[in-house]
This record gives C-alpha cells, sequence and structure tokens, in this order.
C-alpha cells in the first residue's frame, strides 16, 4: 500500500498578488493635501505657516473665478454656503491671486462680515 502525502495548498502565489496589489493601490492613489480649485499666483509674505484642519473653510479668488472648499460657484452660492454656517468661530481661509481686482476683495470680505465669520487667515507665499 502507498502512502498517501497530505495534500496541502500553497499561499506563495496569493500573498506575491496580494504584495502586488497593495503595491499598485499605494502607487497609483492621490494623496490629496487640500482641495484646491483654482491655479492662484499668490503674493509673497514672511509670516509663519499656519495649521491646516479639515475643519476649515476655503475660500479661493481670482481675476474672474471663485471657489469654496474647491467648488466652483459665484457670489450668489458663496453667500448660500456661508449662510447655513452654524460655528461662526470656525477659521476662513482665503487664497486671493495677487492681480485680483479689489472689489472682489471687499465682495467676499463683505460677505463674511455679513454673517460673522470673523476668523479669517489670508494664504499668501513664503518669501525665498
Amino acid at each position: 500500500m502507498k502512502r498517501r502525502e497530505p495534500i496541502g495548498i500553497d499561499l506563495t502565489p496569493v500573498i506575491d498578488v496580494v504584495f502586488i496589489l497593495l503595491i499598485f493601490f499605494i502607487v497609483t492613489s492621490v494623496f490629496k493635501k487640500e482641495e484646491l480649485a483654482l491655479m492662484l499666483n499668490l503674493p509673497q509674505s514672511s509670516a509663519k505657516a499656519a495649521q491646516i484642519d479639515n475643519d476649515q473653510i476655503f475660500i479661493e479668488l481670482n481675476q474672474d473665478k471663485l471657489a469654496i472648499r474647491g467648488i466652483s460657484v459665484n457670489f450668489e452660492s458663496l453667500e448660500e454656503s456661508l449662510k447655513v454656517i452654524k460655528n461662526k468661530k470656525k477659521p476662513v481661509i482665503i487664497r486671493i491671486d495677487k492681480d485680483t481686482k479689489y472689489d472682489r476683495v471687499t465682495k467676499v470680505l463683505d460677505l463674511l462680515q455679513k454673517y460673522d465669520l470673523n476668523n479669517l487667515a489670508l494664504v499668501t507665499e513664503e518669501k525665498e
């Protein structure tokens, strides 16, 4: 009578496939730093960097576009978005292109003041 060898499953190929998939997803994933909708040319400053949280409100403004939380909007939509904010102490981060006309900046600042959102920070580029 012949002795039977125990039949076992070789897991080496399965482990290889799992590692290949893991490497694929790590390499192809996008590491999102901030939700930015507009490409802005920011003015330079020597101020220190501020801490950025996900809880903050991001507003971006250039010569002809406006965005909040990475979504392009108009001034009416911005006002609707600001109207529903309950926490008036929530930080508002504003990125303004340095070539933007002053009247567009004042419109945004007026809307923020209208809804008592006074915890403002203006984003600049660091001086070299």
